[in-house]
């Protein structure tokens, strides 16, 4: 789990994100990139967390990618005749990457004269993988039970490698659906921008023109299409935002939103297995949907085009 830290860079992020909200509005308010730059700023204000996500993802997987290793070396040692706390202040001297520092705290613990079964619990939570944390459970069992502990880290061995070899089979066999999925989703995003700034305003100009009693200001149901942000105060730019957010415009682009967000979840699933894996996916449709959304809205409405947000 990534603990939300406000750390020099996280201070540096926030202070690069607001000169860039008041550069937005001396220098592009009223202009086509006013809207779309505020994803420039929501991503410069949340870049360093977002890195901390990616950071923390990858040092777990290298951790769990190390693991098999470490209990590999282990059980070798073990069936070498050593006992099981020797073999553990034995093979945690071993360089494991990522994982050598909780194997060198591991160790101590076990010469402190730290029970082995509390000692490998310890170390189970303080990696925080649920792998690891599910081998080490299994391991723990077997020992207190008085179980062969030699054929109990021979099974947990393979099961671990099995599953890195089941994960890695499924990242490869999803890459193309990933790409696919990203494809299907620009196509989306396409087709909403065409239906809202070509084939609504067309339609009502059309209904306009041959008398059908079709508003130029609303549609379906009394859905405004000529909301608009009140950017002269904080307060106008809160009442304006209800209303805004019903309009044509804000309904395009929530939905495009939603979308980015729930396919990016669905992809990180199918890719590593965990939802919270999708988060990058889902940040950069995310992103892309409000950049195209709000960067067409802007140009029809600058063009002096049917008005529709």
């Amino acid at each position: 789990m990534v603990k939300l830290l406000f750390e020099t860079r996280h201070k540096i992020a926030l202070g690069a994100a607001l000169f860039l909200i008041f550069a937005d509005f001396y220098f592009f308010r009223g202009k086509v990139i006013f809207v779309p730059f505020i994803a420039v700023v929501v991503i410069a204000a949340t870049l360093p967390y977002w890195l901390d996500i990616m950071r923390e993802a990858k040092r777990q997987k290298d951790i769990e990618n190390r693991f098999p290793e470490f209990v590999r070396n282990l059980s070798g040692a073990i069936k070498s005749g050593m006992p099981a706390a020797q073999a553990v202040v034995h093979v945690s001297e071993g360089d494991y990457g990522t994982l050598t520092p909780y194997l060198k705290k591991l160790s101590n613990q076990i010469e402190w004269s730290i029970p082995f079964h509390k000692a490998f619990i310890n170390f189970g939570k303080e990696t925080e993988n649920p792998v690891i944390k599910r081998a080490i459970a299994t391991v723990v069992q077997a020992e207190q039970a008085g179980g062969n502990i030699e054929d109990v880290l021979t099974a947990v061995t393979e099961s671990l490698l099995q599953i890195k070899k089941i994960k890695e089979e499924r990242k490869s066999s999803i890459h193309a659906q990933i790409m696919q999925s990203y494809i299907i989703f620009f196509v989306f995003l396409g087709v909403m921008v065409v239906i809202q700034n070509l084939l609504i305003p067309y339609m009502i100009k059309f209904g306009a023109s041959t008398d059908t009693g079709i508003s130029t200001s609303q549609i379906g149901g009394g859905i405004n299409l000529q909301a608009e942000l009140d950017f002269s105060s904080p307060v106008n730019f809160i009442l304006s935002l209800g209303g805004w957010i019903i309009s044509l415009n804000g309904i395009f682009l929530l939905m495009s939103m939603i979308q980015g967000f729930f396919a990016g979840v669905v992809l990180g699933k199918l890719a590593e297995g965990d939802l919270t894996s999708g988060l990058k996916h889902s940040i950069i449709m995310m992103t892309s949907s409000f950049v195209i959304i709000t960067f067409a809205q802007s140009i029809l409405q600058s063009s002096g085009g049917v008005s529709l947000g």
